[in-house]
Parts: C-alpha cells; structure tokens; sequence
C-alpha cells in the first residue's frame, strides 16, 4: 500500500504547483480551481463521469489561460492539483462551499454528512498548504523587493441552473479596485469581449477569499478574472483569451 500522509498519496504528489517561480513580471497568477483530479483516497464520490468532466469539478480550460498568461508576462503561476469537489481554495474553512454538498444541480454523494474530523482532514491536505505556498512566495518577493499585484484566473459555465449567461468576462474586485478599473477601462479600448464589473458572481457571493486573504491583507493590488467555458474549450480559443488579458494587464500596469 502506497505511503500516505493525512489524505494524500505518494502517487497523488503535492497538492500545490508552481510554475516560474523567478518569473520577472509582478504579476502572481493563482489558479485556485484548476484540475478536476480527485485525490485515490476519494474514488468517485459518488459521482458520474460526466459530473466529474464538468464545471462542478473545476474551472475548464482556466489553467491552459493561466499558463499561456504566465508565459507571456514571465509570470509565475500557482494552481491546485486537486478539484474543489475535496476543497475548494477559494473559500475558507468556515464555508460551507468549501467542502460542497451540492453543485448547481448535483448532489454529491461523498461530501455529504462530513464529520469535522473530515473537514479538518481536507483543510489540513489542500487549503492550508495552498495558501502557505502563497504566502511563502509572497515573502519571497518582499525580500528581493520584487513588486506584486495578485491575479486570480477562473472559468464560468455559459448556462447555470438553467440560466444562459450574456456575460463573456468578468472582471472582479472586492475591496480594492484599482486594478480591474483598469482592466475594465482597457477593455472598452479594445472590446473583443462582453466583459461586466463583478459578474456572474462578485464580493456578495464569496468568490474574493484568495483575493482578500493574500491581496487586501498584504496592501496588494489585486483582481479576478472570471471567463466563460465556451470561449476556451480549445487551444485556439484560449490562446486568443490569454493574449487579450495579458494586453488588458499590461495596458493597466503601465497606466
């Protein structure tokens, strides 16, 4: 039997990665809903294949923008491995989105009637590690006096519960708004996309904890950008998403 510590695996590896962790740019991208990879502890959850391959399990297609984000800015880039279906990183443990019970019209079976031991469990193997990760990155940068604004990368499903959504990006703020001001206004410069202030979601429905966690606590200028599936369902769209919001950041950054 493969070694274990709490939750995970040897075989399931670290539940955090980070990819250019020197990068030049002070743009740190966060993909906290990046895989829909279950941890083997889990099995299925209850769930069927297609639950699994949907939005409930991840943010489709955020990662492959991230990376291309990240690429093309000299951005270093942090995501988690494992799906929010076991922890969503986005919320705090306190929340009872943290560790769903339902999605949108699922239930899922393998998060229902969680013990607190349970929920300390998942806390202790993704949230806590994720977020350290963060914030020893952070310090990092503070200590060679590299400036940071935080930039958290999502997906958004075009129909929820039944609702077809007009909104094709969003540009998302708590708090601090200096930044997505400026990525909206640039975004009027340029409108490839029909892009809203803090839809389909904003503050009201808890989606900036990662935004208030690492930027508002740390006086960093921060935003969440928010895309809608469909856009970037293959590497040409997302290539063309990617190459768009890396123009919205820049044209901000230098404003």
């Amino acid at each position: 039997m493969l070694a274990r510590q709490g939750i995970l695996t040897e075989a399931d590896g670290d539940c955090v990665a980070v990819e250019r962790p020197a990068g030049a740019s002070p743009v740190l991208i966060i993909c906290e809903h990046a895989s829909r990879t279950l941890p083997e502890y889990f099995g299925d959850l209850g769930l069927s294949t297609e639950a699994l391959s949907s939005h409930i399990a991840w943010d489709p297609g955020a990662l492959a923008v991230a990376r291309k984000m990240s690429d093309s800015l000299d951005a270093t880039l942090v995501y988690q491995r494992f799906s929010r279906l076991i922890y969503d990183c986005n919320r705090p443990p306190e929340s009872a989105g943290a560790m769903p019970e339902t999605s949108e019209i699922y239930t899922i079976p393998g998060n229902q009637h969680l013990q607190a031991a349970d929920r300390q469990a998942r806390t202790d193997a993704l949230y806590i590690p994720f977020h350290d990760r963060i914030r020893a990155l952070l310090k990092e940068r503070a200590a060679r006096e590299q400036q940071t604004v935080i930039v958290t990368v999502h997906s958004f499903t075009p129909v929820y519960n039944g609702r077809q959504r007009a909104v094709e990006l969003g540009i998302l703020h708590d708090e601090d708004h200096w930044l997505a001001d400026r990525m909206l206004e640039a975004a009027t410069q340029a409108p490839l996309y029909r892009t809203e202030r803090n839809e389909p979601y904003g503050p009201e429905d808890g989606v900036t904890h990662t935004l208030k966690l690492h930027g508002l606590a740390n006086g960093l200028h921060n935003a969440m950008i928010e895309v809608r599936n469909d856009l970037i369902g293959d590497d040409v769209g997302q290539g063309v998403m990617a190459g768009y919001l890396t123009g919205l950041i820049q044209s901000s950054l230098e404003a």
